[in-house]
C-alpha cells in the first residue's frame, strides 16, 4: 500500500496539501451530518483539482489553487488540451466533466449563496462526498500507476474517522471504553487516525501497555492491520471489524 505521506508526490506541495485538506473537510463534514458545510467545501476542492489537472496536462503547475472566471468553460477547455500518455481519459474527459456538477451544487443549491433552488441536504452531500472520493482515487491511480482497488484503499486511509468513543487532547488519543480489550482498543485507535501510526504513538495512546507488541502481532496475523518498520495502519478488513463489531457495541 502507498504510504499516504508519499501520496501524489509528483504534484507540488502547494497544491497537494490543499487537495487533501479540502477532501478531508468534505468527508468530515459529511460524517458529522453538516450537509451544507460538506457541499461548501466542494467548491474549493473543485478549484484545487482543476489546477492540478490543468498543470498535469499543460506540463506546468500553478503555484497555488486557481479559480477560473468561468469554471464550466475552463473545464471544457481541458478536453482540447494535448493528450498525454498516462491517464489521459480521466484527466482530460472524466474528471473535467464531473467537476462542474460539484461546483453547481456548491453555487446553486442554497450552499454558497442565498436564493438557491433547494436547501442543502444529505442527498447533495452524499453526491459530493462520493464524487470527491472517486476523483481523488483517480488521481492516485493515474499519478501512481496502481489498480483502482489499491487507489481506493489509499483514499480510505486519508480521512479521519470521528467517533465519540475516541477522545483526543494535545495530540494524545484515548478510547473511552475501560472494558474494551487491548486488541480492540488498538483497532479503534488506528481506525480513527488517517494513514500510518508509529508504534511509539500507540504506546503513548495505550499508556505504555507492555503487551502492545504481542497485540500488534496478533492483529497482523489476522490481517486486521499492516505493520511495517515501526508503524501500523488499519486494513479494510480491520475497518469492517471496527464498524460492524465495535462501534455499535460501545456507542
Amino acid at each position: 500500500m502507498i504510504d499516504p505521506s508519499r501520496l501524489l508526490v509528483a504534484v507540488p506541495q502547494s497544491l497537494r496539501d490543499p487537495l487533501i485538506e479540502e477532501y478531508r473537510g468534505v468527508c468530515n463534514s459529511y460524517n458529522e451530518g453538516r450537509w451544507k458545510l460538506s457541499a461548501l467545501d466542494a467548491g474549493r476542492f473543485c478549484e484545487v483539482v482543476y489546477t492540478i489537472v490543468h498543470g498535469s496536462l499543460s506540463g506546468a503547475f500553478a503555484p497555488s489553487p486557481q479559480k477560473p472566471n468561468n469554471f464550466v468553460t475552463a473545464c471544457r477547455n481541458l478536453e482540447s488540451m494535448a493528450p498525454i500518455a498516462m491517464g489521459d481519459r480521466s484527466l482530460r474527459i472524466l474528471i473535467p466533466r464531473l467537476l462542474p456538477t460539484l461546483y453547481e451544487i456548491r453555487n446553486n443549491r442554497n450552499v454558497g449563496h442565498v436564493g438557491g433552488d433547494v436547501t442543502a441536504n444529505r442527498m447533495d452531500a452524499s453526491l459530493v462526498r462520493e464524487s470527491a472520493s472517486w476523483i481523488i482515487a483517480e488521481l492516485v491511480r493515474v499519478f501512481h500507476g496502481v489498480s483502482i482497488s489499491e487507489a481506493q484503499t489509499v483514499v480510505d486511509a486519508l480521512v479521519e474517522r470521528i467517533h465519540p468513543l475516541v477522545w483526543e487532547i494535545d495530540g494524545v488519543k484515548r478510547v473511552l471504553a475501560p472494558s474494551m480489550k487491548m486488541g480492540d482498543r488498538v483497532l479503534v485507535l488506528l481506525y480513527s487516525t488517517p494513514g500510518w501510526v508509529t508504534t511509539d504513538q500507540l504506546k503513548a495512546w495505550t499508556r505504555n501497555n507492555p503487551n502492545l507488541g504481542r497485540v500488534l502481532a496478533n492483529l497482523f496475523d489476522k490481517q486486521l492491520i499492516e505493520v511495517i518498520k515501526g508503524k501500523a495502519i488499519i486494513t479494510p478488513l480491520g475497518v469492517g471489524s471496527v464498524e460492524g463489531r465495535l462501534l455499535t457495541g460501545f456507542s
